[in-house]
């Protein structure tokens, strides 16, 4: 039996983040992208194994001014064997600026959490 390689968990838990991609750029487009990455974490706690299902949760955890952390766990045959977090920045390309989190996208945020 072969476990995931560790550097695929990360690819995983950034696609689990799509949808909270889209509250802020509905059509995903690379044009208008207002999201940066600041930071991520992983922590294995069991082997995940390439035979069996996995499931990505994700939810929101902590809400700032301009930054929001994304909190994902990895679960396999009803066992938790990852946790992750993200911290995401509302950004201004053009400006290289952080902004703050707008009322109506920060509501959709809270949903998620």
């Amino acid at each position: 039996m072969g476990h995931i390689n560790n550097t695929v968990l990360p690819m995983w838990f950034e696609s689990a983040r799509s949808g909270i991609f889209q509250i802020f750029n509905p059509g995903l487009d690379l044009a208008k992208w207002n999201l940066i990455l600041r930071k991520i974490d992983v922590d294995f706690l069991a082997q995940t194994y390439y035979e069996y299902p996995a499931q990505v949760r994700t939810r929101i955890g902590h809400i700032g001014q301009s930054s929001f952390v994304v909190e994902h766990e990895l679960w396999q045959r009803d066992q938790k064997t990852a946790t992750g977090s993200a911290v995401m920045i509302f950004f201004d390309y053009n400006t290289q600026q952080k902004l703050e989190i707008p009322a109506d996208i920060r509501a959709e945020l809270q949903k998620l959490s």
